[in-house]
């Protein structure tokens, strides 16, 4: 079956936690990869910021070797704009996982001041902008937040509407938007 998956030229795929977002963008990277002369690397923007975090990184860093033996991964952080510039090329699917913890290291950093409104504006319009020029592919790992309850809490709102914010306009320039549910994709946008 991964064989047969097609690879759009920009791909939002969104989810709650444990939703299979990273099991599909992984399948990706393998049919990307089962096709000869193409490579595959993983932009990982999560950081350690405790140690569940940190094992939870590393769990992520041995099943990925497991499962797509032939990604690269770069751990870029809060540099996922320069990394998607510097390492997109026509022959190399890049995935990020996940715009998120991108967001998260901006709006809530473990060093330094988060993002003013005019920075977050500003990151987010580079991003798009900089999705819209690659010129090879890339798949985009987010969490779909909203469907919940209103969560209590200034900052917490702040976050969910930001990310919000986020995935519209990253799904507003990419080929295909998915949602997963339960394992099971739903196309949003575009063709499977």
């Amino acid at each position: 079956m991964v064989e047969r998956m097609s690879i759009a030229r920009s791909e939002l795929i969104l989810g709650g936690q444990k939703s299979g977002k990273s099991r599909r963008a992984e399948d990706l990277a393998r049919a990307w990869l089962a096709q000869p002369g193409h490579s595959a690397c993983l932009l990982a923007t999560a950081q350690p910021w405790d140690d569940e975090m940190r094992e939870r990184i590393a769990r992520h860093q041995r099943d990925r070797a497991e499962k797509v033996p032939g990604m690269a991964t770069l751990e870029v952080g809060a540099g996922l704009v320069e990394a998607l510039v510097r390492e997109s090329r026509p022959d190399t699917l890049l995935v990020v996982d996940c715009l998120t913890l991108w967001l998260t290291a901006g709006l809530m950093p473990m060093a330094g001041e988060p993002w003013s409104a005019d920075e977050l504006d500003a990151q987010l319009a580079s991003l798009v902008e900089t999705l819209e020029s690659l010129p090879g592919p890339v798949v985009l790992v987010s969490n779909e937040i909203g469907l919940g309850v209103i969560p209590m809490g200034r900052d917490v709102r702040a976050f969910v509407d930001a990310l919000g914010r986020l995935n519209q306009r990253v799904a507003g320039v990419c080929e295909r938007a998915i949602l997963m549910a339960a394992g099971l994709p739903m196309v949003l946008k575009g063709n499977t």
